[in-house]
């Protein structure tokens, strides 16, 4: 299982991952799942995914080798806009279903994968997307600022109760890493460390690139304060009047 975060504001985009993967109770591994491309001043993307690991990395793979969509001609370097690249990414989960799914498929696994798609590029707006296995994809909008993949219940309440486009960058990591702590704490196929990405609006460049350890002391500190704020919230609630 997995947990991705990405948000959309008007300030630029907040994309948070962890990078635990599963086969099993006793089969546990460590596998980026956040992958970041630059270029200074043209554009900056990145790509959380979600799903069969193993179709997941030949999709970057071939995303990272200059993958071209036969049909716009565009790759991810040369795609004009965030609209496009993502055309691009959808192209690349096809052609890798296309070449392997069949043959997963016949092994009794399910090839299946899901991605968050941020970034920007010069001349236009930061945009977010969720793309699915079929290769076609949904937007973020100020109604759905936020796109999650995977275990996505437990790290969903605090999202919608503080994420707005209004929302600073700092209040958006900060949420993102609450996000992920409750996700943590009630499942334990979620699991450390994390990647962290922040993207400025029209920067062009990532301001944050940031891999947390569980000895990050800013991430420890945030779990506590959480726990022990919400324990405090908790005993200010008054008791039914039941009688018990």
């Amino acid at each position: 299982m997995t947990y991705c975060v990405g948000l959309k504001l008007n300030d630029g985009l907040v994309m948070l991952s962890d990078s635990r993967t599963n086969a099993g109770v006793d089969s546990i591994g460590t596998f980026a799942k956040l992958y970041a491309w630059e270029q200074p001043g043209e554009r900056a993307l990145a790509i959380m995914t979600a799903g069969n690991l193993s179709v997941s990395q030949e999709v970057m793979s071939l995303l990272r080798n200059n993958f071209t969509d036969a049909v716009s001609g565009y790759s991810l370097t040369t795609a004009p806009s965030m609209f496009d690249v993502a055309s691009v990414v959808g192209a690349a989960i096809r052609f890798i279903d296309y070449r392997d799914g069949a043959a997963i498929r016949g092994q009794g696994a399910d090839p299946s994968i899901s991605l968050l798609l941020g970034g920007q590029i010069r001349g236009e707006p930061h945009n977010l997307y969720m793309l699915y296995y079929a290769g076609n994809f949904i937007e973020a909008t100020s109604d759905t600022p936020f796109l999650q993949l995977g275990e996505t219940k437990y790290g969903k309440p605090i999202l919608d109760r503080v994420i707005r486009p209004e929302t600073n960058l700092i209040e958006a990591a900060k949420c993102a890493l609450v996000s992920m702590d409750s996700t943590l704490r009630s499942n334990v196929s979620v699991g450390l460390p994390l990647d962290l990405v922040v993207l400025k609006r029209d920067e062009l460049r990532f301001a944050v690139r940031e891999r947390i350890h569980d000895d990050n002391a800013y991430f420890n500190d945030i779990r506590g304060r959480w726990s022990e704020g919400l324990r405090k919230v908790f005993q200010t609630i008054p008791d039914p009047d039941w009688g018990l």
